[in-house]
């Protein structure tokens, strides 16, 4: 069922509450694709009910990026989600999340802002502001929906940290599920903004995980030297790929490695075809 306002949200949470039943949550910016429906999926297995949000965030694009242009798919995006089995769609705008007329700015709106060392790093130097917006957004979702389990993605690694840190230091009452990247069989991580791209770009574009794979190879060849990982990369980069950053991380705090292990997370972001493009792999 397609719904718009947190009430209706709400009607249907305390019905599903009064009857004891587990509530799962997969938010979404919606142009679903086989990686959100391998979270819905994940998420009708383990819970009764499901919600999945659909909902282009507004406070975490950063000025200059594709507010506008992010697709919009909003009966192909329902009818993927039934058919998985999610029983609520919730598709709200803007001045329902958050109020008619308020100024989208955290001049005079309440943000949730994650730590400082958890974003000045990785993709939240470049898009600052960036996770503030998915903190407050994810926040309010938990709260309207009141879900017992939250389903996102690996492929937005820094993201899933950071949410899982104002989680647990905000003691929000629920349980963040990781569910594994989803690939075309070339190897490609599946993106909504992956439509952007012509047929030669998401050619250029599988460089991410060529990078990404051959690096992993080489760590379970006994290779652990960052310096020496990262040079493996040079190899496959041409003048069609704007690699922004590629960097090793832990994979629960994001601190900075220069000797590989098996807490090792590998992340890259690369522009083909002016679409900016992030992967990343664990090491282990």
């Amino acid at each position: 069922m397609l719904v718009h306002k947190i009430s209706e949200v709400k009607d249907a949470v305390n019905k599903w509450r009064g009857e004891g039943l587990k509530i799962g949550l997969v938010p979404t910016m919606g142009a679903l694709h086989a990686g959100h429906a391998s979270l819905i999926k994940k998420a009708v297995e383990t819970c009764d009910k499901v919600i999945v949000s659909v909902f282009v965030n507004p406070i975490q694009f950063c000025p200059g990026e594709d507010y506008n242009e992010y697709p919009r798919t909003l009966d192909k995006d329902v009818e993927l989600a039934e058919s998985i089995g999610a029983d609520l769609i919730f598709a709200p705008t803007p001045d329902e999340m958050y109020g008619a007329g308020q100024r989208l700015s955290n001049d005079t709106l309440a943000y949730v802002v994650p730590p400082f060392f958890y974003v000045n790093k990785l993709c939240g130097k470049s898009r600052v502001g960036h996770f503030d917006g998915v903190c407050t957004v994810v926040a309010k979702l938990f709260n309207i929906t009141g879900a017992d389990y939250a389903f996102f993605g690996q492929k937005d690694a820094q993201q899933l940290v950071i949410i899982k840190k104002f989680v647990k230091d905000l003691n929000f009452p629920i349980e963040i599920v990781s569910c594994p990247i989803v690939r075309e069989e070339s190897g490609l991580a599946l993106s909504s903004r992956n439509k952007y791209l012509t047929e030669d770009g998401k050619k250029d574009a599988l460089v991410l995980s060529k990078i990404l794979f051959n690096i992993k190879a080489c760590y379970e060849k006994g290779i652990t030297d960052v310096s020496a990982l990262k040079e493996t990369a040079f190899s496959y980069l041409t003048d069609k790929h704007d690699m922004e950053y590629l960097e090793f991380v832990d994979k629960n705090d994001l601190e900075d490695k220069t000797t590989a292990d098996n807490d090792t997370l590998v992340l890259i972001a690369c522009r083909v075809e002016g679409v900016r493009l992030i992967d990343n792999i664990l090491l282990a």
